[in-house]
């Protein structure tokens, strides 16, 4: 029913504009859509003011039609949805208001960002560091999963075929197949680290191109020996690779503040050439000079380590192995073990190691099968465990390890218990090796050493892990939140309940607009700048001196800090930040604008301290606007606060015109 009545308010604006073959393009900023009209003598303007929902019309060089906060984009996005083109785009010539298009976008940058807070918030009560830090991963590798899919369905099969191969069973006229599928697969795995960089700073608000340089200095492109550059800490040459994906994501998060600092701080005439040039640098000698020698530190004595568990050996040693090997393939810390692996080759003709090293891949199917019974409801978990699991059975385990269970903790931990009991009794058999390095899982069966013994006990231990995995993750890794319904999407159905009683969720944005005004309520509103006060009726635009949005305070402002009006929380700011709205805590609704028409300047002279969903006091700082820069443009810096819902007040106090401090009290307004 909303829909309809969006879809009526863009109709009937249609029917006095003359039609949308009269409309060369339209866009739409915090109160008002904007429509470039070809021919201004079709216009009936006394009949669009009486549009059911429209609270006044403006006419300079765009026709404006003033609609209020929250429902301007609705209707805005319902008009171009029926013509078919996106806001912004030109209108084709013969127009009609029939549906003629697919598109889906659907959302302005406003809303979004408002959904963006809303799932923010329904996931993350009083999140920890932890459970933050597992959210971001998620959004960083999800992207990825139809990528590790594909290229590790052909690394798995072109693995089967290769160890195939170096046992005899098939002839070298496969090489070509299998040397193709490798190359394939290698697209992927062999720069992962890049990929991850640019979702990193998409995920972190840098920007991705950036974010892909760190990353890629991972693998210390151009240093070719003899050439090599030094570890700080122990004078030997930087091994590449060291510091694998989580060097790449710690990196690429501290470069996300470097980048914002200058950013903040670099003028804008030259922001574009020294904010990258800087950050670039600065994180550059961070992460090759840092981040690399304190991982080839854990590196080094991770070795120490293993030999020593290797010494021991036994069940003991196949279980910590087992457990181990997953957190060492995130810290990306697992090629370390390559020379250990070709040592033992070369001494026993086979490696013990990677028979045990394989089962903590089978202990995460095993979680996986135990979270597919589990969570069968959650259609989003279960098809990412069916794209993943047959690749994970093959032996490559990226995409169980970043899609299904790093992302949702404790299975992380469960499927390195299913490892460690596969590793254990592969341990205890002992005498099962690998006559070679291949890929593990299923695939690396016809590689083991010593005829069908052997490669049965290998197999027993695959079971025990997947077992091991299963029974750990069913009874103990199964989080609540993994449980509840939701569609492919991730969007919760409306019949979800969760298993058992969850601390109450933070109120979204959805539910504080929905929520009704408190009953005789008072707001005190503060000064939004400092400078002069004056009367709304006063502003040089009807919109706001006709009260056509609601009643308010106007400020000619003196300084560039913008404050909070009133206590409440930040429900949108719009794509070029020339205005936001805030919900008060008493459920009055505020819109405040920053300066006259400054929508036609992009953005460029507001900045933002704070972000939407965020709660806020009277007087906090909000961000900056450029005086300056809007003088420069020829707009009016005035900056204008209203209250939206009229409806919910029973008295609008009064305030006398004059100088004002930044967060000076202007005014108090009751609830009916």
């Amino acid at each position: 029913m909303a829909e309809d009545k969006y879809k009526t308010i863009g109709d009937g604006i249609y029917d006095h504009v003359g039609g949308p073959t009269n409309v060369a393009k339209l866009i739409h900023c915090m109160t008002r859509v904007r429509m470039t009209i070809k021919d201004d003598g079709k216009v009936d303007l006394e009949g669009l003011k009486k549009v059911p929902g429209v609270l006044g019309v403006a006419q300079e060089d765009t026709l404006q039609v003033i609609l209020g906060p929250g429902v301007v984009n609705k209707v805005a996005q319902n008009m171009v949805d029926e013509v078919g083109v996106n806001l912004g785009e030109p209108f084709p010539s013969g127009a009609t208001t029939a549906a003629t298009s697919s598109y889906q976008s659907g959302k302005t940058a406003v809303e979004e960002k408002a959904a963006e807070v809303h799932a923010a918030h329904k996931a993350a009560q009083k999140q920890t560091w932890w459970r933050a830090a597992l959210k971001h991963i998620s959004s960083i590798f999800i992207p990825l999963i139809p990528a590790f899919v594909g290229a590790g369905l052909i690394s798995g099969i072109a693995g089967v075929l290769g160890n195939l191969q170096t046992a005899g069973v098939i002839g070298a006229g496969w090489g070509t197949a299998i040397l193709t599928m490798k190359v394939i697969n290698a697209g992927l795995f062999t720069y992962l680290n890049i990929y991850v960089g640019i979702n990193a700073a998409t995920e972190f608000r840098a920007t991705p191109g950036l974010g892909g340089i760190i990353a890629g200095l991972i693998y210390l492109p151009g240093v070719v020996a003899p050439l090599s550059l030094p570890n700080i800490f122990t004078g030997k040459p930087l091994v590449a690779g060291s510091g694998g994906i989580i060097g790449v994501l710690f990196a690429v998060w501290v470069m996300s503040y470097v980048e914002k600092w200058f950013h903040k701080h670099i003028p804008d005439s030259v922001d574009i050439i020294f904010s990258p040039f800087f950050t670039l640098l600065i994180m550059g000698i961070f992460t090759i000079f840092l981040v690399m020698p304190a991982a080839g530190w854990v590196s080094a004595s991770l070795v120490g380590a293993i030999n020593w568990v290797l010494n021991v050996g036994g069940a003991f040693s196949g279980f910590v192995l087992g457990l181990v090997f997953l957190p060492m393939v995130m810290l990306g810390l697992h090629q370390i073990l390559t020379p250990i692996h070709l040592e033992m080759i070369k001494d026993l003709g086979m490696t013990p190691l990677l028979p045990i090293l394989a089962m903590a891949g089978a202990g995460q199917v095993g979680t996986a099968i135990a979270l597919w019974i589990r969570c069968r409801k959650n259609k989003q978990l279960t098809n990412m465990i069916k794209g993943a699991l047959p690749v994970g059975i093959l032996g490559v385990g990226e995409p169980l390890i970043y899609g299904v269970s790093l992302p949702l903790g404790r299975p992380f931990l469960t499927a390195c218990v299913g490892g460690g009991v596969g590793g254990a009794v592969i341990g205890a058999i002992g005498g099962i090796g690998a006559t070679s390095i291949g890929p593990s899982g299923v695939a690396l069966i016809p590689l083991i050493h010593g005829g069908f013994g052997n490669a049965m006990g290998y197999i027993f231990g695959l079971l025990a892990a997947y077992a091991g995995g299963f029974v750990a993750t069913y009874f103990f890794g199964v989080p609540k939140d993994a449980m509840v319904a939701k569609d492919e999407e991730g969007n919760l159905l409306d019949n979800t309940a969760v298993a058992t009683a969850a601390p109450a969720a933070a109120p979204s944005i959805d539910d504080i607009m929905t929520a009704a005004p408190v009953a005789g309520a008072t707001t005190d509103f503060v000064a939004t700048v400092a400078g002069t006060l004056e009367q709304l009726s006063a502003v040089k635009d009807d919109a706001f001196s006709q009260k056509m949005l609601g009643d308010g305070y106007a400020i000619e402002p003196s300084i560039e800090t913008i404050v909070a009006p009133a206590t409440g929380t930040i429900i949108s700011i719009s794509e070029t930040k020339h205005a936001f709205t805030l919900k008060a805590d008493s459920g009055l609704e505020i819109l405040v604008h920053l300066g006259l028409d400054t929508v036609e300047l992009g953005g460029k002279p507001f900045s933002y301290d704070v972000a939407v969903g965020d709660h806020v006091t009277a007087g906090q700082q909000m961000g900056l606007m450029d005086l300056k820069q809007i003088a420069a443009a020829g707009k009016a810096p005035t900056v204008i606060t209203v209250v939206t819902n009229m409806d919910a007040v029973a008295s609008f106090g009064t305030y006398a015109d004059g100088t004002v401090d930044l967060g000076a009290p202007v005014l108090t307004v009751t609830n009916k």
